[in-house]
């Protein structure tokens, strides 16, 4: 049985990473890019803010300007303000029948992975274990983060349980030689997450199951 289990944030934890991938393709042709939401999470779900504009600005061909990202979390904002912030249908159960040790590794910024498991009432599963990618040299999909959070928890990487939705964050945790179960209910390429070493599964209420609550 699993010693601690490692959840990603948005898209695991957070119904987040749609809002996201809309934002950025709202955004993006502006300054040149015609990327549709399924391209954005292909190319920049699972990944910090710094390694998303760097991928971007690399497809451009060109830095980006000054103005983009504030526009990207303005228009990231619309987007919650209208359609509001919510747990992962089924995890704030899944999480009540899990007796395991957890803790958050995510590639957001501290402050809002922070705020959004609060006003999802899910950060008192965690608290104060939550790890994201600036702590480390490293963020997914190499496997410093979740190496990180298994020290910090003083547990082998071979005794963790990693629930992640995108594929940077699979091919890191697997990196770390560690169990991947992949939530992909709406994911663009299902086949990919199961080749880069995750067990798919579509309801977060399979989990307790899953993991042998």
């Amino acid at each position: 049985m699993a010693s601690l289990l490692i959840f990603d944030c948005d898209g695991v934890l957070i119904d987040t990473e749609r809002v996201y991938n809309r934002a950025w393709a709202q955004v993006l042709p502006s300054f040149g890019l015609q990327w549709q939401p399924v391209d954005c999470a292909k190319h920049l779900a699972g990944r910090t803010v710094p390694d998303c504009l760097a991928i971007i600005s690399e497809t451009l061909g060109r830095p980006l300007p000054d103005e983009f990202l504030p526009t990207v979390f303005a228009a990231t904002r619309r987007l919650f303000d209208t359609e509001g912030l919510r747990a992962v249908e089924g995890v704030a159960a899944a999480l009540e029948r899990l007796d395991h040790r957890k803790c958050v590794a995510s590639s957001g910024t501290y402050r809002h992975v922070l705020e959004n498991l609060e006003k999802t009432d899910l950060l008192r599963h965690f608290q104060p274990h939550v790890y994201v990618g600036a702590m480390v040299a490293r963020s997914k999909p190499a496997p410093d983060l979740f190496l990180h959070a298994a020290q910090q928890m003083n547990v082998p990487a071979t005794d963790c349980v990693v629930i992640e939705d995108s594929l940077a964050g699979v091919r890191g945790a697997r990196a770390a030689g560690m169990r991947v179960l992949g939530y992909a209910p709406d994911h663009f390429d299902v086949e990919q997450l199961r080749q880069a070493g995750a067990e798919l599964f579509y309801d977060m209420r399979e989990l307790p199951d899953l993991i042998g609550a």
